[in-house]
Formats: structure tokens, C-alpha cells, sequence
């Protein structure tokens, strides 16, 4: 084949090439879709591959979560594990048990001791136990009388008279007498002087009888009638009223 001939061969074969590549330029033009391929398209689209993640210098990935987003991404080691939570919610603590004498209604605040006129003839230093109205008295100089809230003795057991203070104990032990176990045989012949004992921290005893002033392990008894004679006060104000009286005392229970 002659030079020209074969020049115009390549040149023929050329322009084919070209046009072909022309041709598929218009496809390659059309704008980006961003839909969805639709359930009938043929269109395979792979999933970008994920970059890979930047390891977090160790000062900074001991820092926990950084508040999310971009900056956590960067240096939380992206996006594999969820976020920490930023807040928590609060969880109420599991409720205490309720002691026993928690759950007993407080003693009414006029039982709390207190200062009030007094009018009568009793001299000072004479205690007035008024059995009705739930109040013990001692009377002071001046035209006064210190008030006390007690417990009395329940129906049936309630009394009156003058007595005198004979004894004084501190912290006394409790024996309880043969009627009284009779009535209530659960109860111990004798108990050892403490804050578990029935008659508390103080007991002032009233003549020969089976009867005291005492403290008591009950406060919340205090304003009722529930004993069975004797006369029942808090622990710290029968600790009061003991200093300030003494064996010989004039006690008179109305």
C-alpha cells in the first residue's frame, strides 16, 4: 500500500475513535443525581469507604467524651462506639427503713417544759402532778412554775395523795413487781438500768409505794395515760427535774 493510502486509513480510523469518545460525553455530562436508586434500576452504587480513624494521642483520648460531633470524631477514634452519655439521669437512693419510733407521732409541743404563772399556796420547791391534764409542776420563787408533759397511769391505775420523794436513783434497774408480771407474764423479773429500760435515765421514788417519777424509753407516750400508776417523763426532763429537787420533796398527785 502506497504512503498516501495508509495515511488516510489512520486518519479515517482516528476520527471513528474520536467520535465514539464524543459520543459518550453528553452521559458522563449530565448532572449528579442525588435520589435514590429506584427498586427497577440497574445502577449498582458502592458505599464510600469509611476513612480510615485517627488514633487519638494518649493525653487526649484519656479525656473521655469531648462533647461529640466533629471535634469528638477527631479525637475519639471516630464513630464505631457510641458517645458516652453527657448526663445521667438521676437515681433516687433506695428509702431508708423507718425506725420503729419514727413512725410514732411526735409528742405534742405543750407537753415540752415550759414556765407559767402560778397563783396557788404550795411554797417553792413542791411538785404538783395534775393527773387529768397530763402536767407535772414545780413550783419556784416568784409567783411561777417550771411544766412538765408526763404519762399517767392508764384507767384503772391512776391515783391520788401526798407523798415524799424517799430515793433517788440514777439509771435504776427495774424489778418488776409480782402483780405486775401476774397482769403481763412476757415481762422480765429484772432489767438492768439503761436506755433500753422502761423507767429511762431517772427515777425518784414517792414513800413506801410501788410508784416513781421516772424517765422513759416511750417519749411518745408522753401526754397519754398508758402506765400503770407510776408517772412517766422524757429522759431529759426528768434529768432536769432531778437536779433540781432532793429526797424529801413534797409531792402531791391530784
Amino acid at each position: 500500500m502506497s504512503r498516501v493510502m495508509s495515511r488516510v486509513v489512520v486518519r479515517a480510523l482516528s476520527r471513528a475513535s474520536l467520535a465514539s469518545v464524543f459520543a459518550a460525553l453528553p452521559a458522563l455530562a449530565a448532572p449528579l443525581s442525588l435520589e435514590p436508586p429506584r427498586d427497577g434500576d440497574n445502577a449498582i452504587i458502592a458505599p464510600a469507604a469509611p476513612p480510615a480513624p485517627i488514633a487519638a494521642p494518649a493525653r487526649v483520648a484519656a479525656r473521655g467524651n469531648m462533647g461529640g460531633g466533629f471535634i469528638e470524631y477527631l479525637f475519639g477514634g471516630g464513630n464505631d462506639a457510641a458517645p458516652a452519655p453527657r448526663y445521667q439521669a438521676a437515681v433516687a437512693p433506695a428509702a431508708a427503713p423507718v425506725a420503729e419510733e419514727d413512725a410514732r407521732p411526735p409528742m405534742d409541743p405543750k407537753y415540752l417544759p415550759q414556765t407559767v404563772a402560778y397563783a396557788g399556796p404550795e411554797k417553792p420547791g413542791t411538785i404538783i402532778i395534775d393527773t387529768p391534764n397530763r402536767f407535772l409542776y414545780l413550783v419556784e420563787p416568784g409567783g411561777v412554775a417550771r411544766r412538765y408533759g408526763i404519762g399517767v397511769g392508764r384507767p384503772g391505775f391512776t391515783w391520788a395523795g401526798v407523798r415524799e420523794i424517799t430515793a433517788k436513783r440514777e439509771w435504776p434497774d427495774w424489778r418488776p413487781p409480782p402483780e405486775m408480771i401476774a397482769r403481763q407474764p412476757y415481762l422480765p423479773t429484772f432489767m438492768a438500768g439503761g436506755p433500753e429500760n422502761p423507767l429511762g435515765a431517772r427515777a425518784m421514788y414517792l414513800g413506801s409505794t410501788l410508784y416513781r417519777i421516772h424517765g422513759s424509753n416511750e417519749p411518745w407516750t408522753i401526754g397519754t395515760a398508758v402506765s400503770s400508776g407510776c408517772i412517766r417523763m422524757r429522759n431529759e426532763d426528768v434529768i432536769d427535774l432531778y437536779g433540781r429537787v432532793k429526797v424529801g420533796t413534797r409531792v402531791i398527785v391530784i
